[in-house]
């Protein structure tokens, strides 16, 4: 297969992800590309530079095609798509991203910002990240990956975006993944009001996670059982209940 990578923590030493899964999927026989950002990218969601220049360059790796962008994860997918290559690809993944992407966190993530731009390419897509707290390589996760992507493939060609999360403890003898919804998190103190030593003031973002639906059949839920999170997801956010409430109001 022909398959594209990007991710957002970036294609340098932040990307150990990116690199696992690359080579994971080239041992296998696939043909393997990278358009990734030069930078972390972090919570960049499905962001766009419209109103700067993005410069770009050719990463120097003897065996893979890869390119490093200055800009966001959907830039990076976009650009290459749209400016620079007229292949066809037959996946996208955007990862293994050093942290979950679970729930309404997902509104956030670049990582599923580059795999949503992969997807509206009509590129069947995978956005997958590993729990930042386990101890599990890259590697095991990576080859965890590539069987699902060949397997979901050998019965699903339509274009489709899976959001996968590997929990913690993550038991690759004996993989379990499960078809979950998303869940809710919040944070406290999300901001936090700073001022440095010549009076400028800013805010830092952070704070304390805190799951408020976390219920059975969420992606939190099963990560936090073991198994590997799976949630289809969608560009389409329209909320069909109230389009029908509100034909109904404007029919008086």
């Amino acid at each position: 297969m022909n398959i594209l990578l990007s991710n957002d923590d970036g294609i340098y030493f932040t990307g150990a992800g990116l690199w696992a899964l690359a080579t994971s999927l080239k041992n296998r026989g696939h043909a393997v590309t990278i358009a990734a950002p030069i930078n972390q990218q972090s919570g960049m969601s499905h962001a766009l530079s419209i109103r700067r220049e993005v410069e770009y360059k050719r990463f120097d790796h003897p065996e893979i095609e890869a390119w490093a962008f200055d800009g966001t994860p959907t830039d990076c997918v976009k650009i290459y798509l749209e400016g620079m290559t007229r292949k066809k690809f037959d996946a996208m993944i955007s990862g293994i991203n050093d942290g979950a992407n679970l729930a309404t966190d997902v509104l956030y993530s670049g990582t599923i910002g580059a795999a949503l731009e992969g997807f509206l390419h009509a590129i069947p897509a995978l956005a997958v990240s590993r729990d930042k707290d386990s101890t599990i390589p890259f590697e095991t996760c990576a080859a965890a990956t590539a069987d699902y992507l060949e397997k979901i493939l050998s019965i699903k060609r339509e274009p489709f975006l899976h959001n996968i999360n590997f929990p913690k403890n993550f038991r690759a003898d004996k993989p379990e993944f499960v078809s979950t919804r998303l869940g809710r998190r919040d944070y406290i103190n999300a901001f936090t009001s700073c001022t440095d030593d010549a009076g400028r003031a800013y805010f830092r973002i952070g704070g304390t996670a805190y799951d408020s639906d976390a219920s059975e059949g969420t992606d939190i839920h099963a990560t936090q059982n073991g198994f590997v999170s799976v949630t289809p997801l969608h560009c389409d956010t329209a909320d069909y209940d109230a389009i029908v409430e509100l034909r109904k109001i404007f029919r008086g």
